[in-house]
């Protein structure tokens, strides 16, 4: 069996994993020289261990005997002791930092002899009585599992009887007949008094401690944190000092730096006479740090220097724990301290101005879902609001606007100045103009991957989504909302980071790190938040392999995109183009009875495709641009079947001829499929449909030998979607190079393919013969591995999967890595065992994300696109995944 219990001189601050956080922290201030009280860490092994038999280990406790006893010798007391009793504390402390999620017990070795021997030795009966208040309340909510409120109760019925508000005024024989209500509770609830054995009491307080490892708080905190469950927490058993034997003693908590704002100084809060958890519940009141210097100058300075030594040890901002006893400082935790984003981006840049770290590592202390944080804007803290409800944050930022329930009512208030919020039960493509006009997207239904979301976050505009209390009345023109009705005369105010819809106008707090990615605000204008970000994507940019491209379908997307930083287009969705006003033109594609029909209906949508390529291959001029052709199923470019239902049968019942509706309806009810994401679309349209690829490449051709005309670099690239099979490649190929060359191009076009089938990655050898280029589409090859349909499962049961733990984060949001991963990297490894040099990218929603981007680097692909505002975060996090 291997070794479970560490002094805090055998391990250091490298040994997180087996010591977790704290317990390694303490060593490591141990070994420096630190003013630590002694103890012992028993490992994450023994936690393991626990949670898998339900035990504890057979070795461990001869173990914890042995320190227990270098303890006391350490002390020169020992557990249990009548006259002068040595008391510990029992700490939760895994790995990774989980503030607040387990538990912890102190006082651990008073029971009705010792407490007297405490109150001798301190001089300080009070002291001592509300210690072991404390210890009995605090066993009792965590070991033996009691309700809180049983504790709160009796000191509540104890100040009350005092007439105080403040538990300071309680007095030792207060505390002395609280501690017998508590020890009658504690009869009350287990039947058996409790426990007067100081080893009985640590015992089980150390079980306790494995226990809460699988709470339902910590196993909630690890999945929101993305936090593995198998890591065990470490248990670190500590001698106890105490800040509250007199106005003499305290405790606080400090930080190296401002954690809000990354600024040095002096940060954090003292109280006295008080243990640690007073400070951190917020029962009193406590003073700022700068106030112990008048309190107690010595251990003030001390404290300084030590801060000044840890921050120097650690080269990072240090979050710190401490206590005073009677003059004497005593320092119980050190960690790296959590940060805003901007603080986390001036620190990093500040350190390297200081010399403590160098840029590369300034850039792996940096996030890009940090540098998200800081790019969207945000609703005054400070305002006051009017909560309406809170829903699922689909797309960050904060917006607010009059209430409109159309796309076209969108539009229209937008052509007048108006900001509207456009609210509606879920979008379609149809809506994609409304969604643009609008400063945000409120919805009743959908999740994190609904249309409404997908496109709101492709655009940079806050949605928000999943608003199950919103009522959506159309026809009336008003939304309820918990019983509240408003209008579209009426303002709301969305936030599409926390969810939260308020009534009327909340203040908003603009980006500065936008302004400077729009070219607006100048790195060197003085914002010094801007200056470190500008430092720090211009690092990423130097160190990293990946490209980074943007997935955009309009000029004004990919100006934008440039300005943020892309490389090119790595997905143009040619399908957008289909909407709005051509819509009638596409259905008179659909509905054509004869090739000349069919004919004349792609003759009039092909000058306005070459239009809209005219407009993006100028805006990306000598960069890369993807150009998908048409992908999805062609009845979405018609009415809802359901609609034209209604309408057919309204005109039937009056008597009326239904007219184009009845043909609509005809055509859509023949075009139906059960799963039209799997039916006649991609590929199989193109082939299916003749001409209809063919005068997509000729706008695209002829757009691009117009701009070379120009003096223009133009560099298209053309993708054929859904591709299963070499032969449709092969197919879809031949037609679309005859294209090009009956327009004339002179060039070379590269032309390729989508991975986003099982079987595309796995043949991708075969594949690789007929293909320029993959960009693997793991929007798509998400569904199709896990068989899941993303418009409707987010909804139905991805919550009860997240809360099972079976996802710690949405397959749509973050690469699967052991299952869709796989198959990238097969798709990788097969199609460059064909062709070498073949270009490899990623076009899907993953392509923004940072644990994704991670995958892609490693993985060797050679470019990411993502939606014009994830560019920056893609740059930042490409950077960082060349240093890992």
């Amino acid at each position: 069996m291997p070794k479970l219990v560490y002094d805090f001189a055998e391990g250091n601050k490298t040994m997180k994993e087996l010591l977790g956080g704290k317990g390694a922290n303490l060593a490591e201030m141990t070994n420096l020289g630190l003013p630590v009280p002694p103890g012992f860490t028993i490992s994450t092994d023994a936690c393991r261990a626990y949670l898998s038999t339900g035990s504890v280990p057979a070795d461990m406790a001869d173990e914890i005997d042995h320190h227990v006893d270098v303890l006391q010798q350490k002390m020169g007391k020992k557990l249990g002791q009548a006259d002068d009793p040595l008391l510990v504390s029992v700490r939760s402390g895994a790995a990774v930092s989980m503030p607040g999620m387990m538990e912890t017990v102190l006082n651990v070795g008073l029971n009705d002899d010792s407490v007297n021997g405490l109150a001798h030795q301190s001089g300080n009966p009070r002291f001592a009585w509300d210690a072991y208040r404390r210890l009995i309340q605090m066993f009792g909510k965590t070991v033996l599992g009691m309700e809180g409120d049983v504790f709160e109760d009796a000191i509540e019925s104890a100040k009350q009887a005092k007439g105080t508000t403040n538990d300071l005024d309680l007095d030792a024989d207060d505390l002395k007949a609280i501690v017998q209500t508590f020890k009658q509770a504690v009869q009350d609830h287990t039947g058996r008094e409790f426990p007067q054995d100081p080893r009985t009491q640590m015992d089980l307080a150390i079980e306790a401690v494995f226990g809460s490892w699988n709470s339902e708080r910590a196993i909630l905190y690890r999945r929101q944190e993305r936090i593995a469950t198998d890591l065990g927490t470490a248990v670190n058993i500590c001698s106890m000092v105490f800040g509250n034997l007199g106005m003499d003693s305290g405790t606080g908590v400090c930080f190296t730096r401002d954690p809000s704002t990354g600024q040095p100084g002096v940060y954090g809060d003292y109280l006295q006479n008080a243990q640690g958890e007073d400070v951190v519940a917020g029962i009193r009141n406590t003073v700022p740090l700068a106030d112990l210097e008048q309190i107690d100058k010595s251990s003030y300075d001390e404290l300084m220097a030590i801060m000044a030594k840890l921050e120097g040890h650690y080269r990072d901002l240090c979050d710190i724990e401490f206590t005073v006893e009677r003059g004497k400082l005593w320092m119980l935790q050190t960690r790296v301290g959590k940060r805003t984003a901007a603080a986390a981006f001036r620190i990093a840049t500040g350190l390297v101005d200081e010399g403590v770290i160098d840029t590369d590592e300034a850039l792996r202390r940096v996030k890009g879902a940090q540098l998200a944080q800081l790019m969207f804007p945000r609703f005054d803290a400070d305002a006051d609001t009017e909560l309406l409800t809170k829903a699922i944050g689909a797309s960050p930022g904060a917006a607010s606007g009059k209430v409109v329930f159309t796309s076209a009512a969108a539009v229209a208030a937008a052509d007048k100045g108006e900001k509207v919020i456009l609210v509606r039960r879920e979008t379609n493509p149809d809506d994609l103009h409304g969604m643009i006009a609008a400063q945000g997207i409120l919805t009743s239904r959908g999740g994190k991957t609904s249309h409404a979301a997908v496109v709101a976050r492709g655009m940079g505009k806050t949605c928000v989504c999943g608003a199950e209390e919103l009522e959506v009345n159309v026809a009336e023109g008003t939304i309820k909302i918990n019983g509240k009705v408003l209008d579209s005369d009426a303002t709301i105010s969305i936030d599409g980071t926390t969810g939260e819809v308020f009534a009327g106008e909340v203040p908003v707090v603009a980006s500065p790190v936008v302004q400077y990615f729009e070219g607006s605000l100048a790195a060197d204008a003085g914002d010094d938040l801007v200056a470190s970000v500008h430092r720090l994507i211009t690092h990423a940019d130097q160190v990293r392999r990946l490209g980074v491209r943007t997935n955009a379908d309009t000029a004004d997307d990919a100006a934008r995109a440039r300005r943020f930083g892309a490389e090119g287009i790595g997905l143009c969705r040619t399908e957008h183009m289909f909407l709005g006003e051509r819509r009638e033109a596409v259905e008179r594609l659909i509905l054509a009875n004869d090739d000349a029909e069919r004919e004349a209906a792609l003759a009039e949508l092909e000058p306005l495709q070459r239009g809209d390529f005219l407009e993006l291959l100028g805006a990306m001029d000598g960069l890369p641009v993807t150009i998908r052709l048409i992908d999805p199923p062609l009845h979405e470019f018609l009415p809802s079947m359901e609609d034209l239902a209604v309408k057919v049968a309204l005109a039937n019942e009056r008597g009326q001829d239904p007219g184009r509706d009845a043909t609509l309806l005809a055509a859509v009810q023949r075009l139906h499929e059960q799963n039209p994401m799997l039916g006649l679309r991609g590929v199989r349209l193109g082939l299916v449909i003749p001409g209809l690829f063919a005068m997509q490449v000729r706008a695209i051709a002829s757009a691009a030998v117009e701009l070379r005309g120009q003096g223009k670099d133009p560099q298209p690239e053309i993708m054929i979607p859904l591709v299963g099979a070499v032969q449709e490649l092969h197919l879809a190929r031949d037609e679309v190079s005859k294209v090009l060359a009956e327009v004339g191009v002179e060039w070379n076009i590269p032309i390729g393919t989508m991975i986003e089938l099982p079987r595309a990655a796995v043949i991708a050898d075969q594949i690789a013969e007929a293909a320029d280029f993959f960009s693997f589409g793991t929007n798509d090859l998400t569904q199709t591995t896990w068989g899941f349909s993303r418009d409707d499962v987010e909804g139905s049961f991805f919550s009860r999967y997240l809360e099972k733990g079976i996802f710690a984060v949405s397959p749509f949001e973050s690469i699967d890595v052991e299952g869709v991963g796989a198959l990238v990297r097969t798709g990788v490894d097969r199609g460059r065992a064909t062709k070498p040099d073949l270009k490899l990218g990623i076009c899907g929603e993953h392509g923004g994300d940072p644990d994704s981007v991670h995958f892609f680097h490693e993985a060797g692909l050679d470019y990411v696109s993502c939606s014009p505002f994830r560019v920056p975060i893609a740059r930042l996090e490409a950077g960082r995944a060349a240093l890992d």
